[in-house]
């Protein structure tokens, strides 16, 4: 991976993160009586929520496609492999937190 690579992937993450702590502070704020306030939480929820699942979705990318090529060239690191897919689903279970809160 070059440095411009490296450098692009780290301000999109931090871009992302920081959107996604915005909804989920949008998500946590307490609703006034009226209607129309009980809106921007789930605006909030579903912004977290759908971010968390397209940087998934993103790293799972380039994660999937390496461990295709790790594979084709050692099948004995299939355990790896799935390993590094798996951990970007996290992202999206913590993005799917401010539902339940």
């Amino acid at each position: 991976m070059n440095k411009n690579t490296l450098k692009m992937s780290l301000r999109t993450l931090i871009a992302m993160l920081a959107l996604t702590l915005v909804a989920q502070g949008v998500a946590a704020e307490e609703a006034d009586t009226d209607a129309t306030s009980g809106m921007t939480g789930d605006v909030g929820v579903g912004l977290s929520l759908g971010l968390a699942a397209i940087g998934a979705g993103i790293s799972q990318a380039s994660i999937g496609s390496a461990a295709v090529g790790m594979l084709a060239e050692d099948s004995s690191k299939f355990g790896t492999a799935i390993l590094l897919i798996a951990l970007p689903e996290s992202i999206v279970i913590l993005g799917a937190l401010p539902m339940f809160i």
